[in-house]
């Protein structure tokens, strides 16, 4: 990935630039900001002769009356909330608590959603750092908690065991410690020095850059300065001061991963202190939403708008617009999920009416004719919250019905698939 273009810089006072601009400039600058162009953005546009110089220092003055200072120890950053924030901010306020969209589902349903998005956003957040392994087997591993067979399956268990952590812990106060605390279950065992694991990185040769071209993207403060930074940052999480959270969620986001404060394991820590404090402020939504996945499908998008806060001056309005557009993405996932749930279970009344199935069974029944693939009775309890031998009695009296039917073991399981004699079909 090309490193954006620095911007340019213009020491011209105010009266200077605008007296150098016409009404069409202030309009396009204008235009340009409500979509929060960068330099490197406005330089390719075609601005019919206008300089495109002359329009960033405009664009640049404009910003400044909505700018908000931060400071996080010896680093000086900004943003502003911009207009298209604001949308997107009513639109997840609208569903706070989860309340909007999560009432129309029966209980079982919801928090078997919860599990699911948990899981997959594990899984998403360490694929983003280089687990290699399908959704599906690691979903699988998961469910029926075995133990992973390799690095990339102990880093996603280790993700799932750091969601759980945080889900119990979402009230606690931030504090290093904390910090350290989730780091050491975020990295446990998937280091080659288990020392670091918990442990601030001491050495200053760790940088952020390509891995095929080599091209340093960002050089991380000294080592010597993180104590101070991550105590500074605590104190911002900690503090009164209004920020929305779902906006302050993401700076803190985008702090973890400018400090960089360990040897690895800075993305997943940082993605999963944005769920964290989002829960910790009320947001239970964030329990069904994966937004990892969402970025993993855009990882070159990532990675960009931490460049273009980066080479602005760590104006980080590029980021939140970013991680916004991916957590509405997720947000539309969910409603689109909650919307077929809906029609799924009016089919399910009446394709199983005379089988005497419980709402659980039914949704048993279909999930397993709509994957199509072989599952075992420990992934129905994962899935489906309930005990082993309530699985097991599940399981049971649809092979009794002839619904289901044994189709293979694996090792000590049984693998169960839908009896297809039957005319199951999908929607």
């Amino acid at each position: 990935m090309k490193r954006p273009q620095q911007p340019p810089i213009s020491n011209l006072p105010p009266d200077k630039i605008f007296a150098q601009c016409s009404d069409g400039y202030i309009e396009l600058a204008a235009e340009f900001n409500s979509k929060y162009l960068h330099w490197d953005e406005v330089r390719r546009k075609d601005m019919k002769g206008a300089d495109p110089k002359k329009m960033w220092a405009l664009m640049s003055f404009l910003r400044e009356t909505n700018m908000m200072p931060l400071k996080i120890g010896s680093i000086s950053l900004r943003y502003s909330v911009i207009g298209i924030f604001q949308h997107s901010l009513h639109e997840i306020d609208r569903r706070l608590s989860g309340e909007f969209l999560l009432n129309d589902l029966p209980e079982k349903t919801a928090k078997r959603y919860s599990v699911s998005s948990l899981m997959e956003e594990s899984i998403a957040s360490s694929q983003i750092e280089g687990a290699v392994t399908t959704t599906r087997v690691a979903k699988t591993m998961l469910r029926e908690g075995r133990k992973p067979k390799n690095h990339s399956e102990k880093m996603i268990f280790n993700n799932y065991k750091t969601m759980q952590f945080i889900k119990e812990n979402k009230d606690e106060k931030i504090t290093p410690q904390l910090i350290l605390n989730i780091h050491k279950i975020i990295t446990d065992d998937t280091l080659e020095d288990r020392s670091y694991e918990g442990r601030f990185r001491d050495s200053d040769d760790i940088v952020v850059q390509d891995s095929l071209t080599g091209e340093v993207y960002h050089e991380p403060p000294k080592s010597s300065e993180i104590p101070a930074l991550i105590e500074s940052l605590c104190d911002y999480i900690n503090s009164d001061e209004f920020v929305h959270p779902i906006i302050k969620g993401i700076i803190i986001h985008f702090l973890i991963a400018y400090i960089h404060p360990f040897v690895d394991g800075n993305g997943r820590l940082a993605r999963s202190l944005q769920y964290w404090y989002s829960l910790q402020k009320g947001y239970r939504i964030f329990e069904y939403l994966a937004i990892s996945r969402i970025i993993k499908e855009r990882r070159g998008n990532y990675d960009r708008a931490y460049l273009l806060s980066e080479t602005d001056g760590n104006d980080m309005t590029y980021f939140i617009r970013y991680v916004l557009r991916c957590i509405e993405d997720s947000l539309e996932e969910l409603n689109t999920y909650v919307e077929r749930k809906n029609k799924e279970y009016e089919g399910l009344m009446f394709a199983y009416e005379g089988y005497g199935l419980n709402m659980r069974q039914m949704s048993i029944l279909r999930d397993a004719v709509s994957s199509g693939e072989p599952f075992s009775i420990s992934e129905v309890q994962s899935s489906y919250q309930v005990s082993y031998q309530t699985a097991t009695n599940d399981i049971s009296k649809m092979v009794s019905l002839g619904l289901l039917k044994k189709y293979a073991k694996d090792w000590n399981r049984v693998l169960y698939v839908p009896n297809k004699s039957i005319g199951i079909g999908k929607e």
